[in-house]
């Protein structure tokens, strides 16, 4: 069966985190505008407000895990005692390689773990657009074990770490987007794959990617009408069927041209091009130029 949510984190290809232990005692307010990787956090012990631009402030409580596939400047805050206005935290580095925000003395009243990573595929921009622009679960056993587990070996020297620290990442993902089954969650590919007709036609396009699909066939896959599977889609996955189904032709073309594995003729054919004169087109128009030249520039090492 097809597992298109494990088919986008492997393209993903994410790589070592930063990760940090922080403890807050007392109001305080951090502001982060500087990000320029994948950020999440998990909340070990009390409460706190996330407050990400253009999104309604999101109060986590112990447990609770946020992942922002794209960027997004945000702010941490204190909820008892809530920050007096204009206030602005500075985190500081003590000894034990915990930051501490807040009052210096007594035990901490907030402790959370916040790490970035990176996303290594020169696609990241479009895959992360296949996905929910923020995820939220709460209480999840699973995912705290592995944030740990992350964050264990992102600091240890034993061999091989960074290897381990790859796949650690892509189960923390996998399992971060797989737990979030909210019918309200945003429009993406992981609303699209928990919601009972869209799924089905999302699976039939990534297992058999070099397919004709016609929105008639797909809306079959989903047993609805044409209409109704083309407005389902479009408000459920936030994109047509088959522009979804260009992107991701176009992703694993470009994924493919990279590893240089199977020559351009072969790579039509496997994304449902009738020729290589019409996939070259279609290449040339959605990146800006052919794909011999995207091939030869962007081969890899």
């Amino acid at each position: 069966m097809s597992d298109p949510l494990g088919d986008v984190i492997s393209l993903l290809r994410p790589s070592a985190p930063f990760s940090k232990l922080t403890e807050a005692r007392g109001p305080f307010r951090v502001r982060r505008e500087d990000l320029d990787a994948v950020f999440y956090t998990l909340l070990l012990s009390g409460a706190a407000c996330l407050e990400v631009d253009g999104k309604p402030p999101l109060v986590l409580q112990t447990g609770d895990f946020v992942l922002i596939p794209a960027i997004a400047a945000f702010t941490m805050s204190s909820i008892d005692p809530p920050p007096p206005p204009g206030m602005s935290s500075r985190p500081s580095l003590c000894e034990d390689g915990v930051f501490r925000i807040g009052g210096m003395e007594g035990p901490a009243e907030v402790q959370q773990l916040l790490g970035n990573c990176r996303f290594a595929s020169p696609d990241a921009e479009l895959l992360v657009s296949l996905l929910p622009d923020m995820v939220v679960v709460r209480c999840v056993d699973r995912l705290a074990t592995l944030t740990a587990m992350v964050r264990e070996e992102a600091r240890a020297t034993r061999p091989a770490r960074d290897v381990v620290v790859e796949h650690l990442l892509q189960v923390l993902l996998i399992e971060a987007f797989r737990s979030s089954t909210r019918d309200d969650a945003p429009p993406g590919l992981l609303r699209g794959l928990n919601d009972a007709r869209i799924g089905p036609a999302l699976r039939a396009m990534h297992a058999a990617p070099d397919h004709g699909w016609t929105v008639v066939e797909l809306a079959r896959e989903a047993s609805l009408s044409r209409s109704a599977f083309f407005t389902r889609f479009n408000r459920i996955v936030g994109s047509s069927p088959l522009s979804y189904l260009f992107n991701w032709r176009m992703a694993l073309a470009k994924h493919m041209l990279r590893s240089n594995s199977v020559g351009i003729a072969e790579i039509s054919r496997k994304i449902g091009y009738g020729s290589v004169s019409a996939f070259s087109t279609a290449f040339a128009r959605h990146v800006g130029e052919p794909p011999r030249r995207y091939a030869r520039i962007n081969a890899a090492e």
